[in-house]
């Protein structure tokens, strides 16, 4: 059998001093050096610290009444078409909405019935967007208060808040369901649920007795509004009266990871010195 031959074998080897762990060692703590310097972070804008406020339900009445027009603020004409009631209680709802920084805010919508069209959560700006797809109507043309009570109550069934409120707004009287305000404000009472009441219109157009002994029945506070300006000025008011510690501040949840290259860098450093000791 003849021998085979193989010409220049030293080029298909690699160098013993490129494979030194030494010269790996050296690289990754360079690396390692560079990443720690240039002070990796994670910024998270939704910092946890931000989700324990309160929980907050803003019952509202969409029954016929609240299409009526006359409600407006004077700069706050569309086309030519005054704004009805509802849409302006829409529009200061989402102004209040979004001062709530630190809170979980719902929606409930009543008319001969209620429901809920937007669950008790901490993204405001789909409170915000819900709210805006909602239309007077929608749940019937009367004024079904007992029903807007149970229903904001059925909200906070998975609230782990301290503090629950329920605001609750109306231009009408009581006068559809099968469930009594009186029964409902006692339901709120046993769960802690705070009740602010709001009657808006014309003097005599809600039943402002009922809505007074509601907000007073459950350590709530009542209030009335005969036109925009004084609607948002109510809402202002709660804002201040249920106001959070770190409302109006935008909190930012920095990590930073520096550290850790850090660390790894100085242990393959003392590796290194460990080496050359024994030596």
């Amino acid at each position: 059998m003849k021998p085979v031959y193989f010409v220049h074998l030293q080029f298909l080897a690699a160098k013993k001093s490129f494979l030194k762990i030494e010269w790996i060692i050296k690289v990754l703590i360079f690396i390692f050096l560079c990443i720690a310097l240039s002070s990796p972070i994670v910024v998270d804008k939704s910092s946890p610290n931000n989700r324990h406020g309160k929980d907050i339900v803003l019952a509202i009445d969409a029954s016929g009444s609240m299409n009526s027009s006359g409600f407006d603020f004077e700069d706050e004409v569309s086309e030519g078409k005054r704004l009805s009631r509802f849409e302006i209680t829409k529009l200061i709802a989402t102004e209040f909405i979004k001062k709530r920084v630190s809170d979980n805010v719902g929606i409930v919508l009543y008319g001969d019935f209620a429901f809920i069209a937007s669950p008790i959560t901490y993204e405001k700006e789909i409170v915000s967007q819900m709210l805006g797809y909602l239309t007077q109507g929608m749940a019937g043309q009367n004024t079904a208060i007992g029903e807007a009570i149970a229903m904001s109550v059925r909200s906070f069934k998975h609230s782990k808040a301290k503090t629950k409120i329920i605001i609750l707004l109306s231009d009408g009287e009581h006068n559809s369901g099968s469930i009594s305000p009186k029964d409902t404000v006692k339901m709120a009472k046993d769960k802690d649920i705070k009740i602010y009441t709001i009657a808006i219109g014309n003097k005599g157009e809600a039943d402002e007795a009922l809505l007074e002994a509601m907000a007073k029945e459950s350590a709530g506070k009542f209030f009335s509004a005969g036109s925009a300006k004084e609607l948002k000025k109510v809402y202002d008011e709660i804002d201040k009266l249920e106001s959070s510690n770190i409302k109006s501040r935008e909190y930012l949840l920095k990590k930073y990871y520096y550290q850790i290259f850090l660390l790894l860098a100085s242990g393959l450093l003392l590796y290194l010195l460990y080496r050359e000791i024994r030596k």
